[in-house]
């Protein structure tokens, strides 16, 4: 029987994709009050800056970095940049992502390529950067940030939905290659979560804001704090033998059909 704290991730570094705000400081943050030290990257300086003030508020001593995530080259020169810093990334978080809300018909391919660069190909990139070295430690911790559009298709994200999609399919397939290096990849899929690019929708009399309270059998919206735990699992020992699993975390909407009118 396993002994001490299943969740204890004391000695361990994490890398946060996109990790300046939003879901992926929360996470971080969450991995730091485990006992994990912390990396994370954005695409430019003020972004990194900001975090860094977040983090230093909240009493992290984390470190920042300006990387695209979608430059392979830059990404590998990264990896390496962390690992001279503060050693091998034991767990990797794939937060970053955008979402561009077109009609299909309106989009052009090239908004198009972007979502899934951003969304599909970055978590790719950046998984292969880090797991040779896992490979030779004997294990590690991937974790996508998928989404419901994972398994839904909604109108104007079909950009986002095509590449949230296929990034639970290579969560799968990262599962399925690299399970026998004692690597485990799983992927979140937050349901409608609170944040500052939601605050509009989640007025009391907004339309929106009825439909998912109506399409949600918890009866409300996310936040952050709902996806730290499961994160905390996903990275920690007591999930050692979860692999290849996508963990909703949308307060039942995947489950639900709706109220009948």
């Amino acid at each position: 029987m396993p002994t001490g704290n299943l969740f204890d991730l004391t000695g361990s570094l994490a890398l946060v994709t996109g990790g300046s705000y939003g879901i992926g400081f929360a996470i971080a943050s969450a991995f730091a009050a485990y006992g994990a030290r912390i990396a994370f990257n954005d695409i430019n300086q003020d972004l990194v800056d900001k975090g860094l003030a977040a983090y230093r508020q909240a009493g992290i001593d984390a470190l920042g970095y300006v990387c695209d995530v979608t430059d392979e080259p830059a990404v590998q020169n990264l990896i390496a940049q962390i690992e001279k810093d503060s050693g091998f990334i034991d767990i990797l978080v794939n937060n970053a992502g955008i979402i561009k809300r077109i009609p299909m018909i309106e989009m052009s391919a090239a908004d198009f390529r972007q979502v899934v660069d951003v969304d599909l190909n970055a978590p790719f990139i950046v998984s292969k950067a880090v797991i040779p070295a896992m490979i030779a430690r004997g294990g590690g911790k991937i974790i996508n940030i998928c989404s419901m559009m994972s398994e839904l298709g909604r109108e104007t994200v079909s950009a986002y939905a095509a590449a949230k999609g296929g990034l639970k399919m290579l969560t799968r397939n990262i599962a399925s290659e690299y399970g026998q290096y004692n690597i485990q990849c799983n992927g979140i899929g937050p349901g409608y979560i609170e944040t500052p690019q939601t605050a509009p929708l989640r007025a009391p009399d907004h339309p929106f804001n009825r439909f998912i309270i109506g399409k949600t059998p918890a009866a409300r919206w996310g936040t952050t704090d709902d996806l730290v735990g499961p994160a905390v699992f996903l990275a920690s020992r007591a999930s050692d033998f979860v692999n290849g699993h996508i963990l909703y975390v949308d307060g039942g909407i995947l489950a639900y059909i709706g109220k009948q009118p």
